[in-house]
C-alpha cells in the first residue's frame, strides 16, 4: 500500500529517458518508489540534450502521475561538430582517437580549461532563474542534484543559497578526483577551480549521498563531515514474469557482456584468455558484447581469425532486450576500470547481474568494492587484468550444467531498499 505523500522533492538531473544508461535508472528508479515513503519526486531535466545512446522503452517506466519539467539547455557541442564538418553523435569518442586532429586537440584543451567544469556549464544560471519562480509558488521541501555532469551541483548550490530549501548533492562519480579530468591537458589554475567548486559543493550541501564506499570514504576526507552511501541497485520488476534459469549443456558456453567497452574498459586481457582455452578444448563457445564497444577492440578481434568467428557485437539494445541476452548466458563477464578510480567502480549493472542469478567473472580490483559485493553474494569472483593464468583457470572449471540456481544477499540492492534509504536521508535534513 502506498504511503500518504506530504513532502515533495525536485530532482535536478541530466540524464532522463529516452537518454540510456546507468545514470539514468539511478533516479528513474529512485523517482518510482520515493512516493512508496512518503516522498512526491519533480523531475527538473534538460528539453534538448546532447546524448548518443537512447531506450525509448524506458520511457514507459515513468509513472504517468511523475511531474518532468524539461527545460531548454544550450552546449557547446554544435559548435565543434561544426568546425568538425562532419556527422558525430558521441564526442567523447575524440578522446579515443589515436590520430587527432589540430581542431580534436583545440577542441579538447578548450573543454579542459575553458568549461568549468563541464560543457553543461551554461544551462547554470538560467535553470536557476527558472527553478527560483517555480520553488516560490511551490511547496518544494527537499532539492536532490545528481552528476556528472557536476554542473547540476551548482544549480543545486545557487538554489540553496537564494531559499534555504534541504539540498542532497549525489556523486555517481567523483569530481575532483574523477580519472576523466586526468585525460584532459588540464593547467593547474583551472584544477584549482574545481577543487574549489568541489569544496563550496560538500560543505554547503545538507547531505553529501555516491555509490560506492571508496567513493564515500574519498569524499568524506575532501568533505570533513559524514557521506551517505546509496549504492545503484536492480529492480525485480525488470525481470520478465517467465524468467528461469535452465540447466545448460556442459559443452556449450555462452559469455555475455553488457554495457560499454570504452578506453578505460580493456576486455582484451579476457578475450586472450577465452581464446586461449577454448580454441582446442572441444567447447562450442561464444562471448557477445551487447552494448557500445570501442574500434580499437573490435578491430583486434576482426584481425584474429578465431577470435572473429566466435566472438559477437550485438550492439545497443533496449534494457528490455537485454535480458533475453542474460537468459542465454552461461556466464555473465565484468570489465572493471583499470585506474585510479578502479578500486570504488561499482557498474549499476553488477547489481543486475546479481538479480539474474548467473554467475560472473570480472576483471578489476580483486580488493575493490564490487569484488566484494560479488563475493558477499557469493555470485563470482574478479581477477586482475593481468591474471591469465587465474581466468584462464575459472573457465577451465566453469561447468554450465552445475551451476546453482541464484544468488544471496541481494535484497539490500533493491531499489526500493535503497529507496527507502534515500528517503530517509531528506527526512532527516
Amino acid at each position: 500500500m502506498q504511503a500518504k505523500t506530504s513532502k515533495k522533492v525536485l530532482i535536478i538531473t541530466y540524464y532522463w529517458p529516452p537518454s540510456a544508461g546507468s545514470g539514468v535508472q539511478r533516479w528513474l528508479k529512485f523517482a518510482k518508489y520515493l512516493p512508496d515513503f512518503g516522498w512526491e519526486p519533480i523531475i527538473f531535466t534538460p528539453e534538448n540534450p546532447d546524448f548518443d545512446l537512447k531506450d525509448e522503452g524506458l520511457l514507459k517506466e515513468i509513472n504517468p502521475q511523475l511531474e518532468v519539467m524539461h527545460f531548454p539547455i544550450w552546449e557547446p557541442y554544435g559548435i565543434f561538430r561544426k568546425l568538425k564538418k562532419e556527422k558525430m553523435g558521441d564526442t567523447s569518442k575524440v578522446l579515443e582517437k589515436k590520430e587527432k586532429s589540430f581542431i580534436d586537440k583545440a577542441g579538447i584543451w578548450a573543454r579542459a580549461n575553458f568549461l568549468i567544469p563541464d560543457p553543461r556549464v551554461f544551462w547554470v544560471k538560467p535553470a536557476v532563474t527558472f527553478l527560483e519562480d517555480i520553488i516560490a509558488n511551490n511547496q518544494i521541501d527537499a532539492i536532490i542534484t545528481t552528476g556528472p555532469p557536476h554542473s547540476l551541483h551548482l544549480i543545486g548550490r545557487n538554489l540553496k543559497r537564494k531559499t534555504n530549501i534541504p539540498w542532497l548533492a549525489d556523486f555517481r562519480d567523483p569530481w575532483s578526483q574523477w580519472e576523466f579530468l586526468d585525460t584532459l591537458p588540464m593547467n593547474a589554475v583551472v584544477r584549482k577551480k574545481h577543487e574549489s567548486l568541489e569544496q563550496s559543493v560538500l560543505h554547503e550541501a545538507d547531505a553529501v549521498a555516491t555509490i560506492s564506499p571508496t567513493f564515500q570514504e574519498d569524499l568524506g576526507k575532501l568533505a570533513g563531515k559524514k557521506i551517505n552511501l546509496l549504492t545503484n541497485g536492480f529492480d525485480p520488476d525488470d525481470l520478465p514474469k517467465d524468467w528461469s534459469l535452465t540447466k545448460k549443456d556442459s559443452n556449450k558456453i555462452e559469455i555475455v557482456y553488457t554495457g560499454v567497452i570504452d578506453a578505460i574498459r580493456n576486455p582484451i586481457p579476457f578475450l586472450e584468455a577465452f581464446q586461449a582455452v577454448f580454441q582446442n578444448n572441444g567447447k562450442q563457445a561464444v562471448l557477445r558484447f551487447v552494448g557500445k564497444v570501442s574500434s580499437t577492440v573490435q578491430d583486434f578481434v576482426r584481425q584474429n581469425e578465431w577470435l572473429d568467428q566466435h566472438v559477437t557485437f550485438e550492439g545497443y539494445v533496449s534494457h528490455e532486450k537485454v535480458f533475453d541476452f542474460y537468459q542465454d548466458a552461461n556466464l555473465l563477464l565484468l570489465i572493471l576500470t583499470d585506474t585510479k578510480n578502479a578500486k570504488g567502480n561499482i557498474p549499476g549493472k553488477l547489481f543486475e547481474y546479481i538479480a539474474t542469478g548467473r554467475t560472473v567473472l570480472a576483471l578489476g580490483d580483486i580488493n575493490g568494492d564490487s569484488a566484494k559485493i560479488l563475493s558477499e553474494a557469493q555470485a563470482g569472483k574478479v581477477f586482475s587484468h593481468t591474471d591469465q593464468i587465474g581466468i584462464q583457470k575459472f573457465l577451465k572449471d566453469f561447468d554450465p550444467a552445475s551451476e546453482k540456481e541464484g544468488n544471496t544477499n541481494t535484497e539490500k540492492y533493491s531499489r526500493k531498499t535503497l529507496t527507502k534509504t534515500l528517503a530517509k536521508i531528506l527526512d532527516e535534513i
